[in-house]
Order: C-alpha cells, then structure tokens, then sequence
C-alpha cells in the first residue's frame, strides 16, 4: 500500500532558530538588552506558536544574550507544547486579568536587571504599561526591529508562499467553474455571498486533503467577491446581488499555508465586454503590468508605485483611483514595506509584495489585477499564474 506525501506546513525548529538569530543580531547592535512583543504574527515568526489572540497576553522575549522566552496564559501552555514552539523557556500565568500581573512571569524570566528593553509598535497601552509596571529599573524602547526582520522571507517560507499561490489559483479556477456550471444549467446564476462561500471552502478542503498538520489563521482561504456597481467599494463585502449578464465582477481571493498569505485577484466580465469594459481592464492589466517590470531589488516601494500608477494616470483614468499599487505579504496579508508614495523603503531580494492597482468607477464597477510577487535576484516573479487578460477574463453567455 503506497501513501501519497502530504505537504508540510510547519517549519522547523532551524528555521525558527534563524529567525530567532537574524532578530537577535539587530537588538544587540541597536543597544537592546532584548525585545519583547506580543503581537501574534511575531510570536509564530519566532517560536513557530500559533494561536487566537484574545485578552489574555502571549509574548515572546529574545534576549540579546542568546535567551528566549514565550509568555501564555496557563489554557494555552499545552497549545504551545503541542506546536513545539521554540524557547528556551515556557512561562505561564494562571489568568487574565490575574491575582497577580501576567506580566510577572516573564519579568522573572527576563531578569529585573535589564536595562533596555524593545517593545514592538503595536503593543497596546495597557499592555506597555503592565509590562513597565513589572521591569520598574528598564527603559523600554519602542521598535519595529521584528517587523524589518520579517521583510525578507527564508526560502522555507517562500516554499508556504508558492503553495498558497497554487492554491489560491485553483480558487480563483473554482469561482469561475461555478458561474460557468450556472451558465450551463440555465439556471440563475450564483450570488457573491454563494460565490465567496464556495471558493473558500474549495481552499479549505484542499488544504485539508492535500496538506500536513494545517495552521489555521483567519482567514484561513476566501476573499471578497463583489459585482457591477458594488466591485466600484474597493474593501466592499460580498452581498446576496447576483451575477447578472454584462456585469464585470471581481474575485478577490488569497489564503495562508502554514500562516503565509497569498492574494491573487482578477476582474471578469459576463458576455461580451463592452468598449468601456475593454478600456478599462486593458488599462488596469497594462499598469499590472509596469508594476511587474518596475519591482526589483533595489528599487524604492515609492518609486515603484509611481511608475504603476502613472499608466492610469497617463490613460486619462486617475480620478478613478483609490488606493496604492500594492503592500507587503507574509503572516499578515497586509503588512510592511507599502508599494506607496510615502514609504521609501527599498525592496530585496526575498520580499513578497503584492502588485494589484485598480479603478473604480461609481455606478459602473471596479477594475483590479494582483498578483502576489516575489522579489527575485534580478526581478520579480508572480507567484500566481491565472490569466490577466480580459480575453482570459471573459465569461461567455
């Protein structure tokens, strides 16, 4: 009896160490004694520790000494134990908001001697200060020292992106099937509330079927699916509109394998587009395009943006935009550098970025294409593959 490989989607306890390690290198050489953070992509970046976030803290603490430390509540120890996070230390408190302050423990861990202590941006104020209350003799510093070392991605986490990407195109493949299988049947065709609940679930099932040990984050596969007047809200929520004939409609989809996102998106048109439905999606593709041939290492994210927007602009098209070409892409779906006029961070080799300008038109529709793309030693490389052209984006009635 033979069994099929089932693809893995935890890393390994080497690869956490060198994340640990990359991090570590940049508190000691800003003067830190260590770092602590407690938001949740941080915390499975470094200890591999995966869980829902909530009231209670959980926190990592990397020592510029070569310590680590994770913090949870005593409901989540086993949690922990279970994922194999890796620290060298597992300290726990018994509740929230505690007896005593669950801060206490790591404080012990960290040792009162400390004199100066990263905290990452997003800690809280409430959180900052029960942490202050607990190291009254350490200076803590505010510092997005994590999120620079999570810029560039380890290739085992290039390998979860690629397989996200794989997975998001079979996605993006399931929604236009469904609407195809309606047009066939003769029957009303699926709504983007039936349409967004099914191409989630095509990416959930797949990844239960296909993948080892499955980390679940929310989300986990699906997107926003929207149609005609409604893809004009660029973040809009799939409602119960159904597609209708002539409607351009927008599948915008991603999902996380072992808590690395992907997002691929594409505009479809139901019969045949229209001379305005032409113009804007070849204008939207051609600065899809530029974006693609403008990312490369070295190249600053504004800089970028601009080349990709400008194509709107020159089209005669900019008063229909109304976001950014793109952002960055790791454990959150969102997350720095920003391809965006005001960041001048330069991008790297092992980056991931999204490339997705759009328009949007009020009472007509909105235009978008994204790809995920991987910042290569001479370029970049779109990690999803569905076709961009409208050619390849029109649905026949």
């Amino acid at each position: 009896m033979t069994t099929t490989a089932r693809f893995p989607t935890r890393l390994s306890a080497e690869v956490l160490g060198r994340a640990q390690s990359r991090l570590r290198g940049s508190v000691a050489a800003a003067g830190l004694d260590g770092l602590v953070t407690d938001d949740p992509e941080d915390v499975a970046y470094l200890t591999g520790f995966f869980h829902h976030p909530g009231e209670r803290p959980v926190a990592v603490w990397i020592g510029a000494d070569g310590g680590s430390a994770l913090l949870t509540p005593e409901l989540e120890r086993e949690n922990a134990e279970r994922q194999h996070a890796l620290a060298h230390a597992h300290v726990s408190y018994a509740e929230f908001p505690g007896v005593e302050s669950p801060w206490a423990p790591l404080a012990r861990a960290v040792g009162a001697g400390r004199a100066r202590i990263g905290v990452t941006q997003r800690m809280t104020q409430e959180r900052f200060a029960g942490l202050a209350a607990q190291l009254p003799r350490a200076e803590l510093v505010v510092t997005d020292l994590v999120t620079r070392t999570r810029y560039v991605k380890a290739p085992e986490e290039i390998a979860l992106h690629r397989e996200a990407a794989r997975i998001t195109d079979l996605m993006l493949e399931a929604g236009v099937r469904l609407v195809r299988d309606a047009i066939a049947a003769g029957g009303e065709l699926p709504s983007e509330s039936e349409l967004a609940a099914h191409v989630g679930a095509v990416g959930v099932r797949t990844m239960y079927a296909e993948h080892d040990d499955v980390v679940v984050v929310s989300p986990l596969a699906g997107g926003l699916v929207y149609s005609g007047a409604n893809s004009a809200y660029p973040h809009g929520l799939p409602s119960g509109t159904r597609l209708g004939p002539g409607d351009a409609f927008m599948l915008s989809l991603g999902c996380a394998v072992g808590g690395r996102f992907v997002e691929g998106e594409r505009t479809f048109v139901l019969g045949e587009p229209s001379a305005e439905q032409r113009r804007y999606h070849d204008v939207v593709r051609a600065a899809q395009a530029t974006g693609s041939a403008t990312i490369a290492p070295g190249v600053e994210c504004r800089a970028a943006n601009a080349a990709c927007l400008q194509v709107i602009r020159d089209a005669g098209l900019g008063q229909y935009l109304r976001h950014r070409e793109g952002h960055g892409i790791g454990l959150g779906m969102h997350e720095p550098p920003y391809l965006e006029d005001g960041d001048a961070a330069v991008l790297e080799t092992g980056m991931v970025v999204s490339n997705e300008p759009g328009i949007y038109i009020r009472g007509h529709a909105g235009y978008r294409i994204s790809d995920s793309m991987l910042v290569t030693e001479h370029g970049a490389e779109p990690l999803t593959a569905f076709p961009r052209g409208l050619d390849d984006c029109t649905i026949p009635l």
